[in-house]
């Protein structure tokens, strides 16, 4: 059996579903163990010293080779990227995740009985930046900026012209998303997939309600973690800005964000991601260390500025509580918070100094969202 002959078997496990971005880190570390390996390698001579092999050419792989250098193998763009002293080589994360990615296969591999161990057990590259580096919150000051832009003060279009100042204030994917990641923490591609059936009133609340699997369009949905699937009560901020209305006027759609995009990936959030790097850059917010993503992280911050219990914001988060085995079964009984109580932890999250009364006027609602 060769590498290639595993990596089929492996593909066609049926008791294994791989989200598109998945699939296309595996097919990559295939186009790269080929390059190093060769196509025939037989599996039971891939040894530690192949393993430390693969290491090496990662750590020396420019980032995104197949699209920058279409002609050369994964062996020759990393040579040619050493010998250069090329600077954008794929980060620590990218090596790990590859390497993740080759333990999985063999792991496969040595529970069929194919392989007595897995030789790349242990292997990978240290990472000197702190996982809670790697991202930071939003400063005030980039909120300001961000939430005082054309787009939410006034501009020409959403489209092309989101940043020139105009007379016309569009209400679609581009002013809402940023709000609702700021009052809701939920991850960009969260927001960009959800149904109009997904916002509901539980119990006599408005919720978000994230959850995996199949949508108005099909298998559209994906949750990051079993722990991701919540339900969201809608801030308070959000509905005096008008959101419930704004869903009302897309209630004969299937999604909500309809004008987004899916990518060849699956994902709605990969054209919004790459609009709002620019969007950041246009209005003066762009920092190192902060994206999209920085809104997850002022939402934490916040909960905790808050004061609101621990497992109740793991809940609103979507954060898994703990890795022990006694919380797993914990965790299993039960059907989670109520609406009610979620709200009323929900209703407490704050922004000082930030203020968003320009946009709650337009609705008749009251106040600023930094109260």
């Amino acid at each position: 059996m060769t590498f290639s002959d595993l990596f089929r078997h492996f593909q066609a496990d049926p008791s294994k579903v791989r989200a598109p971005k998945t699939q296309m880190i595996y097919d990559g570390l295939l186009w790269i163990t080929s390059s190093v390996w060769g196509e025939n390698r037989l599996l039971t001579s891939i040894d530690r010293s192949a393993c430390r092999e693969l290491l090496e050419v990662l750590r020396w792989l420019p980032s995104n080779p197949a699209k920058r250098f279409p002609t050369l193998s994964a062996v020759q763009a990393a040579k040619m990227a050493k010998k250069a002293g090329l600077q954008t080589t794929l980060s620590p994360g990218s090596i790990n995740g590859y390497m993740a990615k080759l333990r999985a296969l063999l792991t496969f591999a040595v529970n069929e009985g194919w392989i007595d161990r897995n030789p790349a057990t242990g292997l990978s590259v240290a990472d000197p930046v702190r996982d809670k580096d790697k991202r930071l919150p939003f400063s005030s000051e980039q909120l300001r900026l961000i939430f005082n832009a054309p787009i939410y003060r006034g501009c020409v279009d959403d489209e092309r012209r989101f940043a020139t100042p105009g007379p016309n204030r569009p209400r679609r994917a581009r002013f809402w998303i940023p709000l609702v990641a700021l009052f809701s923490g939920m991850r960009l591609n969260e927001i960009c997939q959800l149904d109009v059936a997904d916002i509901q009133r539980l119990d006599g609340v408005f919720c978000f309600c994230i959850r995996d699997g199949a949508g108005q369009h099909g298998d559209d949905k994906r949750v990051k973690t079993a722990s991701s699937a919540r339900v969201i009560p809608v801030h308070p901020i959000l509905l005096a800005i008008g959101f419930e209305s704004f869903v009302a006027e897309r209630s004969g759609g299937a999604k909500l964000f309809y004008e987004l995009p899916r990518s060849k990936a699956g994902y709605y959030s990969d054209s919004y991601s790459k609009w709002f790097a620019r969007f950041l850059s246009k209005v003066g917010a762009a920092q190192s260390k902060t994206c999209f993503h920085s809104f997850r992280h002022c939402y934490r911050d916040a909960l905790r500025e808050a004061r609101i219990d621990h497992q109740i914001a793991l809940s609103l988060g979507g954060w898994a509580s703990s890795t022990s085995e006694m919380s797993e079964v914990a965790s299993a009984y039960g059907g989670g918070y109520r609406p009610a109580t979620l709200f009323g932890a929900l209703e407490k999250i704050t922004y000082p100094g930030l203020d968003l009364s320009h946009l709650t006027q337009e609705t008749g609602g009251e106040g600023a969202a930094s109260r």
